[in-house]
């Protein structure tokens, strides 16, 4: 008994550095959906500014991911699902990295192509639909430790949304073919919205950890 309420201390613990960790994804998240309406009003000092704060958090998350790696490596094999925190904590850095990549990448198209494709629009929607999903990440680690039902039902709020951005995903990629010529600009909009599917997908990767860990709890 001692040694399972030690497993589940740990287990908090370590879900309190993840819950900090996705804190800080949402909070990069949000400034990426301010970056298509910086770019359509060519300001260029809040692109800056986002693009800034946007490294600073992925730096911020990468420092917290190292700290659950050491935290889970000194209680040993207290916690018998060790992997998954690890793996969580992982992708959830990886989803961080996407951010990056995803701000630069966005911040170097041509406004004037956004604009004349209307792909801005499709863009947008797309990111304000991941940061949905990563705001429901936030909810889904807050229930962990008091309503592991409104986890898992939030879960599931999340597939649906990985759904959407699916579909999104693939109606854009056939309107930039359409309307964009431009081989340099097509690129760098076939990254963007390729890298916001993929985050997507991790997104939900994180939410199914997210309910093996509540499944353990």
């Amino acid at each position: 008994m001692y040694s399972g309420e030690l497993e589940v201390q740990a287990k908090r613990k370590a879900i309190a550095v993840l819950q900090d960790e996705i804190n800080r994804i949402l909070n990069a998240a949000r400034e990426l959906a301010t970056l298509p309406e910086l770019m359509m009003k060519k300001d260029k000092t809040g692109i800056k500014n986002a693009l800034e704060q946007i490294s600073t958090i992925e730096e911020e998350v990468e420092s917290l991911r190292r700290k659950i790696t050491r935290e889970v490596a000194d209680v040993g094999g207290l916690i018998m699902n060790r992997e998954n925190l690890l793996n969580t904590a992982y992708t959830m850095d990886e989803i961080a990295g996407y951010i990056t990549g995803i701000s630069f990448k966005l911040s170097n198209v041509k406004p004037s192509t956004l604009k004349s494709s209307k792909l801005d629009q499709d863009i947008t929607k797309l990111i304000e639909l991941v940061v949905d999903e990563v705001y429901k990440l936030n909810e889904i680690i807050r229930s962990l430790n008091t309503n592991t039902a409104n986890a898992i039902e939030l879960a599931q709020e999340t597939q649906t949304i990985e759904r959407e951005i699916d579909i999104k995903y693939r109606d854009a990629t056939i309107k930039l073919l359409n309307e964009v010529s431009s081989t340099k600009e097509l690129m760098l909009i076939k990254d963007v919205i390729e890298g916001i599917e993929e985050m997507s997908d991790k997104c939900q990767r994180v939410s199914d950890s997210f309910i093996l860990l509540a499944l353990s709890l």
